[in-house]
C-alpha cells in the first residue's frame, strides 16, 4: 500500500500504473470498475462490503470520500493498494477536501479500467437527482440504499421520481430470498395441480415503514394483479422488514412463509407437510455482489418500485442522464446548460453535499495546511 498525502490525480494514476507493473499484468484483468461513494463514518463498512463483492467479481475499487467543501484549499489524500486490505485486485481510496469534492469525477475518470463497465454505489444518502452527480452520469449501473435513509418511504419515492433504467436499490436486494421462497412455493403448488396458480389476495406482515417490505409487496402486487399490503406484524422483523407473507390462492387454498428466528423460514402449503428453508439476513457484501452480477436494467425492480410508490412509466424513461452542475454553496442556482444559472432552487434540492459527520474533524483541511515545509501559498517563502 502506498499513501499519497496532499497529492494530485495524475500522481495517483502514475502510482497505480507503477504498482501494476510491479504486480504483473494479471492484475489488469478486471470485469468492471466499482466506484464507491461513502460517508467518512461508513468507509470501513463500505470497504468490507466492496472487498467481499470483489472476491465474486474481479473489479477495480475506487472509494470516494467527500469531506469539507468549505475548506480553504482543495486537497486530495489517496491510498493506492494492490493485493492489500481491499482484496487481491486494484483499489484506490480517495479523500477529497474543499472544492475538489464537488469535482470528484476529475480524479475518478482517469482511474477507470479501460473497456470495462462502471458501477457506482452510494453507501451514503444518494442525491435526489442523479444527474447532479457526475459519478452517476458516467456509471452504467447505479446502486443506492433506501434503507439507510431516516424515512424509507420518502427515499423510495425520491428514487422513483429520479429513476432511470440501470438504477437499483439494496433495499430491493434484501428481498431476494423472500421472492425466491415465494416463487418456489407457488411453483410447488402449480406442479401438484398441473395448472397455473392464481393469487387472489394476501398480506406482508412486518414493518410498513421498511423499504424492503414495501418493495416486496409491490413485486407481489405487480405479478399477481391484486393488491398485497404491508401490515404491522406481531413480531419485530429483521433487516428485510418482513416477518411473514401469507397469500390466498384460487381453489380456497393458502400458502405462507414465516421466519423461524433461526435464520430460516417455515413454508406452509395445502396437502403437504411444513418445510423449512434457509432465509438468513445476508451481509452487505453479499447484497452488493448480487447486484454486480447483472448490468442490464432491472425490470422487476422498476415494476415493484412503480407499484410501491405510484409513480408510473419508469421503464420507458431514457437510460442516459445529462449532467447538471450544482453548487451546494449556491443552492438557488443550477446550470442552464449554457454556463448560466436558471435560479431553479427546487430542481437542485438534495444534490450531493459533504456529510455533516466530517465537519470540524480535520484540522488540516480546515486550516488549509499542506505538507510539512510546503507553504499554503506557493508564492510565499518557506520558513
Amino acid at each position: 500500500m502506498t499513501t499519497l498525502w496532499d497529492t494530485t490525480g495524475s500522481a495517483v494514476v502514475k502510482e497505480l500504473a507503477a504498482q501494476r507493473r510491479t504486480g504483473g499484468a494479471v492484475l489488469s484483468g478486471v470485469a468492471l470498475t466499482l466506484v464507491v461513494v461513502a460517508d467518512e463514518s461508513r468507509v470501513a463498512e463500505a470497504e468490507e462490503a466492496a472487498t467481499a463483492a470483489a472476491a465474486q467479481h474481479p473489479c477495480r475499487i475506487l472509494v470516494v470520500v467527500r469531506r469539507q467543501i468549505d475548506a480553504p484549499m482543495p486537497r486530495l489524500d489517496a491510498e493506492v493498494l494492490i493485493g492489500g486490505r481491499l482484496g487481491p485486485g486494484e483499489a484506490v481510496v480517495m479523500r477529497m477536501y474543499g472544492r475538489l469534492a464537488l469535482h470528484a469525477e476529475s480524479v475518478v475518470l482517469p482511474l477507470l479500467a479501460a473497456d470495462a463497465p462502471v458501477v457506482a454505489w452510494w453507501h451514503a444518502p444518494a442525491p435526489e437527482r442523479m444527474q447532479t452527480d457526475a459519478l452517476a452520469v458516467i456509471a452504467d449501473r447505479r446502486i443506492t440504499d433506501s434503507s439507510i435513509a431516516e424515512d424509507h418511504l420518502l427515499a423510495l419515492r425520491t428514487r422513483a421520481n429520479d429513476y432511470a433504467p440501470g438504477d437499483t436499490d439494496l433495499a430491493w436486494t434484501r428481498s431476494t430470498a423472500w421472492r425466491s421462497a415465494l416463487a418456489s412455493t407457488l411453483d410447488a403448488v402449480a406442479g401438484r395441480r398441473g395448472d397455473v396458480v392464481r393469487v387472489h389476495g394476501g398480506r406482508v406482515e412486518g414493518d410498513p415503514g421498511n423499504a424492503s417490505a414495501r418493495l416486496l409487496a409491490g413485486w407481489l402486487t405487480s405479478r399477481s394483479g391484486c393488491a398485497i399490503e404491508v401490515v404491522e406484524g406481531p413480531r419485530r422483523p429483521g433487516p428485510s422488514g418482513v416477518d411473514s407473507v401469507v397469500l390466498q390462492l384460487d381453489q380456497d387454498e393458502e400458502v405462507a412463509v414465516r421466519t423461524d428466528r433461526r435464520g430460516g423460514a417455515v413454508l406452509t402449503q395445502p396437502y403437504r407437510p411444513e418445510a423449512t428453508v434457509a432465509l438468513p439476513d445476508r451481509p452487505l457484501g453479499d447484497l452488493l455482489g448480487e447486484e454486480l452480477r447483472r448490468l442490464d436494467p432491472d425490470e422487476p425492480y422498476a415494476e415493484a418500485l412503480e407499484t410501491a410508490t405510484g409513480v408510473t412509466g419508469l421503464s420507458a424513461r431514457p437510460a442516459v442522464r445529462e449532467h447538471v452542475w450544482f453548487d451546494p454553496a449556491r443552492p438557488d442556482d443550477t446550470d442552464d446548460g449554457n454556463g448560466g444559472s436558471n435560479g431553479n432552487g427546487g430542481a437542485a434540492a438534495g444534490a450531493p453535499t459533504v456529510p455533516a459527520d466530517s465537519a470540524g474533524t480535520d484540522d488540516v483541511a480546515l486550516a488549509g495546511e499542506r505538507n510539512a515545509g510546503e507553504p499554503a501559498d506557493p508564492t510565499a517563502p518557506v520558513a
